[in-house]
Order: C-alpha cells, then structure tokens, then sequence
C-alpha cells in the first residue's frame, strides 16, 4: 500500500524530527537541477549552500544518476567481510588523489563518523587521550567529536560525557605552547567552516605540525568540508607547502550527496591498527562507491578544482568590489568556492531575505557570517546573480 501525501510537508517534519530548527511552511522542495532546488508549484532556488558542501556536481548530475542506476540494477550492498568490484575499483581511484602520506582509508557514512574515527585512531597510535582543537572549530556531533566543537553551548549539554579537550587560538605560539607529552592529537580545518570561513595561516599550520612532531601526537587536518575541490585544489591543506597531515578526515562532497566518508592515513596509524579495532555496516557499500568514484571521475574530467580557484577568484574580487563601501560589511574572505561575507550585525535576517525575495539559499558561520558554498560546476552568471542579490539585501535597511 503505497503511502499518502502528507498535506503540510514542513508541518509533519517539525514534528516528527526533534533536533532541527523548525521549518516554515514554504513550498517542499520536489527535486534538483544543477545547481537549482526546484519547489512544489515550480519556484526555483538558485542554491549556494550545495547541501552544506555535499554536492560539488549540482543536483541530480546525469553521470550520478547514470552511475547511481546501474549500480541499483547490479548489486546495493555486499558487505565488507566479501570482496567488492566496484570498492576496490573505488579505492584505487581515492588513493589516486590522495597527498602524501595517505596510502590507506577507512570508509564509513559521514564527516562526523570520520572524524570519530580518526580520532580513535589516534588514541590507538599514542595511547593517550588528550586532544587539542582550535577556537571556532566544527568537527562533528557525536561524542568524540562534539568535544572538540567550540560551541561552548553545544558541548554544555553532554558535560561529563567528553572527552579532555583543550581549546586554542589558531596562532603559532598558542599551538606551539597548546601540545604536550599527553596529547594524542591536534584537530584543526584548514578554512574553519562553520566558524565562519576562516582560512588558517602557513604559519598557524606548520607550527601545529611542528608542534605534533615534537611531541609524538597525530596531526588530524579535518578536510571535510574543504576537500574534494571546494578550496580550489583537491585538499586545502596542500595550499600550505610542507604540510602533511597524519589522519585526514573526508565527507561531503566526496560522495557528491550520497552518503560517504572516509578516513585516509598512512603507514604509521596502519601499524596500530587491527581487525575488529573499528568497523561500520554500511561502510564501503556498492552505492557509495559507485558514487565516490563518478565524483573522482567528473572532478578530474572537468577539471573542477582548478575551475573552483578561478571561479572562486572571480566571485570573491566581484563582491570585496561590490560591497567595499557597505557600512554593514566587514570583510569578504575564503579560499576558492568557501567564501564569507562578515557583517557588522547578525546575519539572520539577511538570509531569509536571500530566499524569500532572491530565492537564494545561503548559510550561516557563526552569528554574523553569510557562508557561500556553490557547487562547483557553478557558473559566473549565477554568480554574478547571486552578487547582485547579495548587494540588494546588504544595501536595503
């Protein structure tokens, strides 16, 4: 018996789902197209969140519909303890991209299931526990993670449950004084996402691995949100010279909006590892893979990422021009197709006007930050829309 309707789609999902902020009773979104969400009735939304970064191909891309179809047809899951086609083709491709020294991975389902992960993997390399992340930082919402989340509010309501973390400003010397004997990792973005696109300095990054190095802890360089193209190069990390990371979390565009993650390390965390020492059901399925490797496939094809640093480029010269003489505006800043437009005030408000009289969906970073993350087959005429509407909302109090 097939399933009715609801009437009131924002309605049942406010009560039915209890840890999201209501939903105001718009039109639901019905499907995608390019870098468009399309609405019941037909309105279309030009969408600069691209899933909070999860589609880096747009919406419904034909070579994901074609690769996520035919996948369907032959086989949708076969789990890890059988050998896979399509995962090992799948893995060969990901070590093909991956830097330095990242010859292994972990799948697994999501950004904050990576970062768990890494994290466990770190406490199994040194034996300890302790870890060190930055002020303003994100890494995720399960426990291991929500320790290292700056959000004093957000990690309130586990107190007693997390695990000891130490918070620091993203400036060599507090880094360098931050690492100690007892430190098992230091996590850090290398553009600081929901904290409000803030892009970490050489100086700041090479001391975190300095200061790793020196006392036998794990570098966890969480490229989650900025892998995969966003910041203009397949890892932003990369950008600094000299840089290696020992674990590297990765989600969000990697499966182009299907559901996957993945943990890269090399040969020292893969020497404290062992059968049985951390595992995921639905790691590595057939679907997931099918789609990570159409993502590997199209970014090298169209060559994406470089298309995100000048793209990226353009988009953010056209609005620090635009908005230069905006009292409300503080900076425009970010690194390839991450970028944030700093207000003097929250933002909020500004937001809503951007959908409700643009049709243009953007996020929040922090209270006063306008986070702009397109997919990256975006065009500059959407962008140039988008810097108009951006200069409209900003202009009119």
């Amino acid at each position: 018996m097939k399933s009715a309707v609801p009437q009131n789609v924002a309605e049942v999902e406010n009560r039915r789902l209890g840890t999201w902020a209501p939903r105001k009773p718009t039109p639901p979104i019905v499907r995608g197209e390019g870098c468009e969400l399309i609405a019941e009735g037909g309105d279309r939304y030009l969408d600069l969140t691209a899933g909070y970064g999860v589609c880096c191909l747009g919406y419904n891309h034909p070579a994901l519909v074609e690769a996520l179809t035919a996948q369907a047809e032959r086989l949708s899951y076969c789990p890890m303890n059988i050998s896979s086609q399509n995962r090992a083709e799948y893995l060969e491709a990901l070590a093909g991209v991956l830097p330095e020294p990242f010859d292994r991975v972990f799948l697994c389902n999501s950004g904050t299931e990576a970062v768990e992960g890494a994290l466990k993997f770190a406490a199994l390399v040194t034996g300890r526990s302790r870890t060190i992340a930055l002020r303003d930082s994100f890494h995720g919402r399960t426990l291991g993670a929500q320790a290292t989340m700056w959000n004093p509010a957000a990690r309130r309501l586990y107190s007693g449950l997390l695990h000891e973390n130490v918070f620091v400003r993203p400036d060599p010397e507090a880094i360098e004084d931050a690492v100690d004997d007892d430190t098992a990792a230091l996590i850090l973005e290398p553009v600081q996402g929901e904290g409000g696109v803030n892009v970490l300095s050489d100086e700041a990054l090479l001391a975190a691995r300095r200061a790793c190095d020196r006392h036998g802890a794990l570098l966890i360089v969480d490229e989650v949100q900025t892998g995969f193209g966003r910041c203009g190069a397949w890892f932003a990390h990369r950008a600094t010279p000299g840089l290696e990371a020992d674990l590297m979390p990765l989600a969000k565009a990697i499966g182009g909006g299907f559901p996957l993650g993945a943990i890269a390390y090399g040969e020292r965390v893969a020497a404290a590892l062992r059968p049985g020492c951390h595992g995921s059901t639905y790691s590595g399925n057939p679907l997931a893979c099918a789609a990570g490797l159409t993502v590997i496939d199209t970014l090298r094809a169209l060559d994406l990422p470089a298309r995100a640093a000048s793209v990226g480029a353009r988009f953010l010269a056209t609005l620090r021009e635009r908005l230069a003489s905006n009292p409300l505006v503080r900076e425009v800043r970010g690194r390839g197709l991450m970028l944030g437009v700093v207000l003097r005030r929250r933002a909020g408000r500004h937001l809503a006007r951007l959908t409700s009289e643009h049709r243009i969906l953007a996020l929040p970073a922090g209270p006063n930050v306008i986070r702009l993350l397109p997919p990256l087959i975006v065009s500059m005429a959407e962008l140039e829309r988008a810097a108009d509407a951006l200069d409209a909302v900003l202009s009119e109090e």
